[in-house]
């Protein structure tokens, strides 16, 4: 099937649609409904009746954005009319969902007059937090715009004027940057001049643009004054009349520092792209055929071209999803008015900022594993990158306070962590670690220090204050990846080639001599990075370890258990995966290092699991999994769990409640607990699941994770006298950075 078939199916599929309304509060009991309505929502009722302001505590106006629109001006349809708008007006809620978790009803209106339209909207203020307005057609969605701003005391934003504004915004700051052009002195040329181009013309000013250096052109060429005097135009065209001669497209670019197209498709040649300055920044944004293709744009120069369009399939896409969602998050999170000019600003300068930072493995991943990297190619991050809603609505949010038009304020950094929280579990579980990691950094040594991932993450764990990273590999190409890659930084690396490791093979030797080990063969070992850090720990010289990133996980594991080895009051290590649902986490042990544990060594993994729960905050709860309930089923495999936990409970330094052996229903399901097994030791779900065997652990957690939606960090290794962490082959730079969190955790708590 088409793009067109397969959309229609999409909608149609059951619920039709692409939105729907869920609860937020139980509603199973008839307590439950009558403090949901009536007569218990009476008590709310009344508190907003006395203090209005508290409908943003005790209702979801907080978080509702009303997106409304007449359909006069569908992007790439025109005048569709309201009803046909509306599957529009769904996709822009899910946007607002996706990547903001803001919760949206779409408005439809069937009305033509602004006054009709602006009535409407005014009176459902009690209902939003904010309101998005969208494809209503100019110049009447400028008076729509500006009176309801001037009425209405919650945000209001026309996406079709601003959006584009913001994310060209900032992606003209880039360019301006790389080409070594100031903003002040670029010669810019307006292709269009409806609201939108209008909206950016108007907002390139804010950022630093000169209005005298813009030239606008519309269907009959420059608009020039004496258009202007003669009432050719109207009066937001006026706004941008020129005293330049008139004249066509093609002589408006001619010596332009920048073009921004926001009008149709094919209209600028290659020559007229030659006849620009040098260095030139073309924004071909018409869609979905921009007003010059990218090849053509770039194939007429042999200087560099710094091309921007509205596709997704080319680099540099101003796409609007870059901005509505965390522009109202930061807005509606501090209460605003309105969204201003002040904090559009900080929006774009957010985005320009982020794309100069170091791009996340998945957010490559899902762009193709295309290097992203900041320059001509790369001069506004991508859409699907989570960090713009922790850099863009911070942003928005303090300019909203530093501008006057908040009606609270936030503590920055904790106001990051709540954002995180709202895009998964993990995040706000390893914000816990990272922070406490943050407090006292420590030494943690990357064996494989020269894999260009571990140099990515080590440049993270220094910018972000997490650890001091100790790069083990060669000097000269960790050095020259860091240069490739822009990341500014001195990493310390130990690069074994260069010899002054005998300190270091000496101890080797004497810790494994009555292994086997010779003192030419600890020589020979102490060269591998797996060995050297192992030693470098041992011996004091860092703090933690991290491998495995390019050895198997047995192989990677077995030089610091070797030279490191377990804890004193342990006798095994575990791995321990940390799995995070939407309202729960749990620890699953062990999944990646006994494969058949007896009795003591189920009953150590618990202790261990028990306190890296700690580690993040959590309590723990422990079940030794089976696929018996407390003696249902008697058999060998039955018994080590039992034993395991009758171990535990008779071990006086056990201070955490713990039973089994447990089906792996019964140790989440509360009702199950308190039902048949109301003795058990657990009087709530477990968070630490035992599981009996490797291969349980194991193809357990990654059927949580593929199937039940569960996001998994990990593997932790505990048990070991030091902290070490083994990675998993092919992690990514965030992996990476998570893991030595906790390993600098781990050795402040040695």
């Amino acid at each position: 099937m088409g793009l067109d078939e397969d959309s229609l199916e999409y909608h149609e599929r059951d619920p039709p649609g692409k939105l729907e309304i869920s609860t937020t509060k139980p509603t199973n009991t008839q307590r439950d409904l009558s403090l949901a309505y009536s007569p218990g929502v009476a008590a709310p009722c009344r508190r907003i009746r006395d203090n209005p302001d508290d409908a943003f505590t005790y209702t979801a106006k907080g978080n509702m954005v009303g997106v409304v629109s007449n359909g006069t001006a569908v992007l790439g349809l025109g005048d569709i009319g309201a009803q046909a708008s509306k599957p529009v007006m769904e996709g822009k809620g899910v946007l607002f969902k996706r990547f903001a978790d803001i919760d949206v009803f779409d408005i439809e209106l069937d009305q033509d007059d602004p006054e009709d339209i602006i009535q409407s909207v005014s009176a459902m203020e009690p209902t939003f937090g904010g309101i998005n307005l969208e494809d209503i057609k100019a110049p009447e969605c400028f008076e729509v715009e500006e009176r309801l701003r001037e009425e209405m005391d919650i945000p209001v934003f026309h996406d079709d004027q601003h959006g584009t504004a913001i994310i060209s915004g900032a992606a003209l700051v880039n360019a301006a940057d790389i080409a070594g052009k100031d903003l002040a002195d670029l010669d810019i040329v307006f292709s269009g001049a409806g609201a939108s181009a209008i909206a950016t013309a108007r907002f390139y000013v804010s950022l630093g643009a000169k209005r005298e250096n813009i030239t606008m052109c519309d269907s009959s060429g420059i608009i020039t004054q004496e258009r202007a005097d003669a009432g050719d135009v109207n009066e937001f065209k006026q706004e941008f009349a020129s005293d330049r001669p008139g004249g066509d497209l093609a002589d408006a670019m001619e010596g332009a520092d920048v073009f921004v197209g926001l009008s149709i498709g094919g209209l600028v040649s290659q020559e007229m792209v030659r006849s620009m300055a040098s260095d030139p920044i073309v924004f071909a944004m018409a869609n979905p055929d921009p007003e010059i293709s990218y090849e053509d744009a770039k194939d007429a120069r042999d200087d560099t071209v710094i091309m921007a369009t509205g596709r997704s399939d080319y680099p540099n896409q101003v796409n609007n999803v870059l901005g509505f969602p965390f522009i109202f998050r930061g807005a509606l999170d501090v209460r605003a008015t309105e969204i201003n000019e002040e904090m559009k600003v900080a929006a774009a300068e957010a985005l320009a900022d982020l794309a100069r930072q170091d791009v996340p493995d998945a957010v490559v991943k899902a762009y193709g594993d295309e290097p992203l990297q900041f320059g001509p190619e790369y001069i506004i991050p991508k859409p699907l990158d989570p960090r713009v809603l922790f850099e863009v609505a911070p942003a928005v949010a303090d300019a909203a306070v530093e501008s006057g038009s908040a009606r609270k304020e936030l503590d920055r950094e904790k106001y990051v962590e709540r954002l995180e929280a709202r895009l998964g579990k993990s995040r706000e579980m390893m914000r816990v670690v990272l922070n406490k990691a943050k407090s006292e950094p420590k030494r943690v040594v990357l064996a494989e220090g020269d894999d260009e991932k571990m140099v990515r993450a080590a440049f993270q764990l220094d910018e972000q204050g997490i650890a001091e990273p100790v790069l083990i590999g060669d000097r000269d190409d960790i050095w020259a990846t860091a240069e490739r890659l822009g990341l500014d930084f001195s990493p310390e690396i130990v690069d074994p080639e260069e010899g002054n490791l005998d300190a270091y093979a000496e101890r080797l030797h004497q810790l494994r001599r009555r292994k086997g080990i010779t003192r030419r063969e600890a020589d020979e070992l102490i060269q591998d990075g797996n060995y050297l850090g192992s030693v470098m720990v041992e011996m004091g010289d860092a703090d933690a370890m991290l491998t495995g990133l390019m050895h198997h996980y047995p192989s990677a594991l077995r030089p610091p258990l070797q030279v490191i080895g377990t804890d004193d009051d342990a006798d095994y290590a575990a791995g321990v995966y940390m799995l995070t649902f939407k309202n729960r986490v749990i620890f699953c042990a062990d999944a990646t290092v006994n494969q058949s544990p007896d009795e003591e060594v189920l009953a150590e993994v618990t202790k261990q699991t028990a306190k890296l729960a700690r580690r993040f905050n959590i309590e723990p709860r422990a079940a030794l999994l089976s696929y018996s309930d407390f003696g249902s089923v008697d058999n060998e495999g039955t018994r080590k769990p039992r034993e395991a936990a009758q171990m535990l409970h008779a071990d006086d330094e056990v201070d955490f409640p713990v039973d089994g052996e447990m089906q792996a229903d019964t140790a989440v399901v509360e009702e199950m607990l308190e039902g048949d097994y109301e003795f058990a030791e657990l009087d709530e779900p477990a968070n630490v699941l035992v599981f009996p065997n490797l291969e349980a652990g194991n193809i357990a957690y990654k059927l949580l994770q593929r199937l039940g939606g569960a996001e998994a960090i990990g593997p932790m290794l505990v048990g070991m006298d030091k902290p070490v962490h083994v990675l998993q082959r092919g992690d990514e730079v965030k992996d990476i950075v998570n893991l030595a969190g906790v390993a600098v955790v781990d050795a402040q708590e040695e």
